[in-house]
C-alpha cells in the first residue's frame, strides 16, 4: 500500500547532483533578505528581488516567496538553485501525499519534510555554495481553530517556531532589530496592524535594510518597484498586487 512518502520514492537525494568537490564559492549565487511577521490579518511573508554573486548584482527580478500548496509557503535565502529545487520537491511531496492518502499532509509533517531536505543538502552547505536558510509559513488545515504559524531553519535543518517574526539573509539583522523594537514599543505593534499597515511596514523594512546592506534590493515607489509580499490566512495565500501596493503607499504619504 502506498504510504504517501514521495521522498522515499526517489533513488537518491535530489540535491547530491547539485554539489561537487572543488566547486568555487566565488561562483555561488545568493538570494538575500526575506522575512515574515504576524499581523491582524494573518502572516505576512516578504522579500526583495535581488540575487548576488560575490559583490556583483546578478539579478533584481528574483522571486523568493514560493507557494508550496494552498496553505503553506517558503521564503528563500541562500542558493537560489538549491532552494528552488527544494520548493519544487516539497510541492510535489505535498500534492503526492494529498492524492495518495486522500487528505492533506499535516503541518508537522510538512515542517519535517523541509528539515529532511536541508539535512540532505549538507555537502553543499559545508562547501559554501549550496547553503539555504529558509523561512516557512503554514497552517494546520484539519484544525478549524488553527492560525498561521512561522518557522525558521538553520542551514542544517534545525527547525524553530517564531512567536512573532523571523528573518533570513544578509539584510536580516536590520529587519530583525526594527521588528523587535516595534513589537516591544510600537503603537500599533506589527501583530496588531491592519493589512494596509503591514504591507507598508514590509516595504519600509526592505528600504531600511537596503540602506545598510548592498546585497539587499530596495523598494522604489517612484519606479513602481515594491517588495514581493504574500498574506497567509485560513482562506489560503494571497499575493499583494502592484495596484494594492501603490494604493496603500499613496495613502501612507498623505
Amino acid at each position: 500500500m502506498m504510504n504517501g512518502d514521495f521522498l522515499a520514492l526517489l533513488p537518491k537525494s535530489p540535491f547530491a547532483q547539485l554539489t561537487g568537490a572543488g566547486a568555487g564559492q566565488e561562483l555561488a549565487l545568493h538570494a538575500t533578505t526575506v522575512f515574515a511577521f504576524h499581523c491582524a490579518a494573518g502572516v505576512i511573508m516578504a522579500g526583495d528581488h535581488r540575487a548576488t554573486a560575490g559583490n556583483t548584482v546578478f539579478s533584481d527580478t528574483t522571486e523568493k516567496i514560493l507557494d508550496l500548496d494552498a496553505h503553506s509557503m517558503m521564503a528563500i535565502a541562500g542558493s537560489p538553485a538549491v532552494a528552488f529545487e527544494m520548493a519544487r520537491t516539497l510541492q510535489t511531496t505535498f500534492e503526492f501525499y494529498r492524492r495518495s492518502q486522500l487528505q492533506p499532509m499535516s503541518l508537522s509533517a510538512k515542517l519535517r519534510a523541509l528539515s529532511k531536505l536541508l539535512r540532505e543538502n549538507l555537502p553543499g552547505t559545508i562547501q559554501g555554495f549550496g547553503l539555504v536558510s529558509p523561512l516557512f509559513a503554514g497552517l494546520e488545515v484539519e484544525d478549524p481553530h488553527a492560525q498561521p504559524v512561522i518557522h525558521f531553519y538553520d542551514p542544517l535543518g534545525a527547525q524553530f517556531e517564531a512567536a512573532t517574526f523571523a528573518s533570513s539573509g544578509s539584510g536580516s539583522p536590520t529587519i530583525r532589530s526594527v521588528l523587535h523594537f516595534l513589537e516591544k514599543w510600537g503603537n500599533p505593534r506589527p501583530a496588531d496592524m491592519t493589512l494596509e499597515q503591514a504591507v507598508n511596514l514590509a516595504n519600509r523594512l526592505l528600504m531600511t535594510a537596503a540602506a545598510f546592506d548592498t546585497a539587499t534590493g530596495g523598494v522604489h515607489p517612484d519606479r513602481r518597484l515594491y517588495a514581493t509580499i504574500k498574506l497567509l490566512t485560513r482562506d489560503g495565500i494571497r499575493t499583494i498586487p502592484l495596484e494594492e501596493h501603490e494604493r496603500y503607499w499613496q495613502r501612507a504619504d498623505t
